[in-house]
């Protein structure tokens, strides 16, 4: 388990994320933070035995898409512009686990999660409204704590 190759998820998603208009762009990452609710709703089927805390993280996942979805108005012109990269991205996001055992996929969503949190705050620091930068660090916090939440499943794992 210690070899498991992490990725930027930034990086990984850039291609995608570039082609979405700049001020919808926290509403795509919206819709991948739904992706990566679906994601552990299928590790939730996985492992049963720890479909609670699965679940608990897909909550959060889907509670960021709502906050960020209140945070940041859309322009309904842009939701084509909005949704067109979206297939691709969550293929490219599905495809860094699809080779990998499911505890290696916890393990990298765990990371995830921690560079979720770090984006959130790197868009809070380009905005000066109060509401959105508190969403934001609302936004940050579930992201901590679902990877909190799978460092401690990765740890009862090992034992």
């Amino acid at each position: 388990m210690g070899d498991v190759v992490i990725p930027n998820f930034g990086a990984l998603l850039a291609p995608y994320i570039s082609a979405v208009p700049a001020e919808a762009m926290p509403r795509f990452l919206a819709l991948l933070e739904r992706g990566a609710a679906d994601r552990y709703r299928g590790w939730a089927a996985a492992l049963p035995e720890h479909a609670e805390v699965l679940l608990t993280c897909a909550e959060a996942e889907d509670e960021i898409a709502d906050r960020i979805e209140r945070a940041f108005e859309l322009d309904e012109s842009l939701r084509p512009a909005l949704e067109a990269p979206l297939p691709g991205a969550i293929r490219t996001y599905y495809d860094v686990f699809d080779a990998v055992p499911v505890w290696d996929q916890i393990r990298i969503q765990a990371n995830a999660e921690r560079q979720g949190a770090q984006a959130w705050r790197n868009i809070a620091t380009r905005t000066t409204d109060p509401q959105v930068i508190e969403a934001l660090a609302a936004c940050s916090v579930l992201e901590e704590q679902s990877a909190d939440r799978l460092d401690a499943l990765l740890a009862a794992h090992a034992n």
